[in-house]
């Protein structure tokens, strides 16, 4: 996956600003991720952070419009989605552990596991966290 293309990881609060346009972040989402495409950047997430965004979505869109995000996430050709391991687990609860004075979450954890491991430094998140961690964020 380590090509010359780059490479941004998706966190839930872009996937759920985007989706919700009641989100106060909605039109900075849909700017961010019309650049992102117009530079053919290549997307990752994994799968605890599509199940936080499709929680995160219930009561706050349609459910048949989380249905068709979900579709439309399989049928990508520019997001691609990995698997969290057993492996990146245990990552995740060094990282969770070792971080006490932070709030991330076990998902943030398990995020910043898998950008460490395939050495992706940028995020399309409205999440602080992943700054704090020292990760850089696309926000315009």
């Amino acid at each position: 996956m380590k090509e010359s293309m780059q490479w941004v990881f998706v966190d839930t609060s872009a996937f759920i600003a985007l989706l919700d346009p009641r989100d106060d972040c909605h039109d900075q989402a849909m700017y961010v991720e019309q650049s992102l495409s117009s530079q053919a950047t290549r997307l990752l997430t994994t799968n605890f952070v599509l199940d936080e965004t499709y929680t995160g979505l219930r009561g706050k869109i349609q459910h048949s419009a989380i249905l068709r995000f979900r579709d439309s996430v399989r049928q990508s050709r520019r997001l691609s989605v990995i698997r969290i391991t057993e492996a990146v687990e245990d990552q995740a609860w060094e990282i969770f552990a070792r971080y006490h004075d932070k709030d991330f979450s076990f998902t943030d954890c398990t995020s910043f596991a898998v950008m460490r491991q395939l050495d992706i430094t940028t995020a399309f998140a409205f999440d602080e966290h992943f700054e704090q961690f020292g990760f850089m964020r696309v926000l315009e």
